[in-house]
């Protein structure tokens, strides 16, 4: 958990040293906040200046990365889009340990919500997006932010076959907004009984509180305002303890239909 800021550079320097860390206490899988590449508190047109290539000077770092810790890592990426003169992606890329760029994730869901318009400024994601990828034991899905308030995002990744779900953000501070982000986040992994780790931006304009949710809805760890690292152990085994349990998934007696 860090708090992006407009130096790109500075960005990979925190993300270095937090990557780091988080690889000496055992961590093998590091998620970063949405828009890790380049944030500013409001939107601008500079953003467009600021977005990269999906293989540009951003992902080619995070991939080296990767190789020298032996890590997979999630990032955001403020991605160019070429046919685009005023708008960019919001981008997840996900690079293995061997410093291959794994699968991306493009946000479908944009934050046109609580006075903002995140549709001025980014392109939203096509919606037959499969972001999912194998990582030790577990299908791990990717979403962004403002898609976890759709149910229906995270259950169609579960339908690919994940079973951890990585959730980059930029949670917006404001009136209840922490207590939504602690509520859905665990919502989602409760109901489709899957681990969830959730990675925000620390204060002060994101709430922070990033944090890996068990199968149960147990909170593993939690990274309250400061910027730092969160290390939590998961089992396959534990997911299908919870689902012999829970066979909520089994008991289902609806789809997801896109709109």
């Amino acid at each position: 958990q860090f708090a992006p800021g407009d130096d790109t550079d500075v960005n990979l320097e925190t993300m270095a040293r937090l990557a780091g860390d988080a690889a000496n206490r055992g961590a093998l899988l590091v998620v970063f906040p949405e828009y890790s590449s380049y944030f500013t508190p409001q939107m601008e047109p500079d953003w467009v200046e600021h977005a990269q290539g999906l293989h540009g000077p951003f992902t080619r770092a995070l991939a080296e990365l990767a190789s020298e810790l032996g890590i997979h890592i999630v990032a955001g990426l403020v991605e160019k889009v070429p046919e685009e003169e005023q708008r960019v992606a919001n981008t997840l890329v996900a690079l293995s340990d061997d410093g291959d760029l794994v699968t991306c994730y493009r946000k479908m869901h944009l934050y046109d919500a609580f006075g903002q318009r995140e549709s001025e400024f980014i392109v939203p994601g096509e919606l037959d997006q499969n972001p999912v990828f194998p990582w030790r034991g577990f299908t791990v899905g990717l979403q962004t932010c403002y898609d976890v308030r759709f149910p229906e995002v995270t259950r169609r990744l579960v339908d690919a076959g994940a079973d951890l779900v990585l959730l980059p953000a930029e949670w917006v501070r404001g009136p209840l907004k922490e207590a939504h982000w602690r509520t859905l986040v665990t919502a989602r992994a409760i109901e489709n009984t899957i681990y969830v780790a959730a990675a925000d931006h620390a204060p002060p304009v994101g709430v922070g509180n990033s944090m890996v949710v068990d199968p149960m809805g147990v909170e593993l760890v939690t990274v309250g305002e400061a910027t730092d690292v969160g290390v939590a152990w998961i089992r396959p085994a534990r997911i299908a303890e919870v689902r012999r349990i829970n066979p909520a998934l089994e008991l289902r007696r609806f789809g997801v239909a896109e709109r």
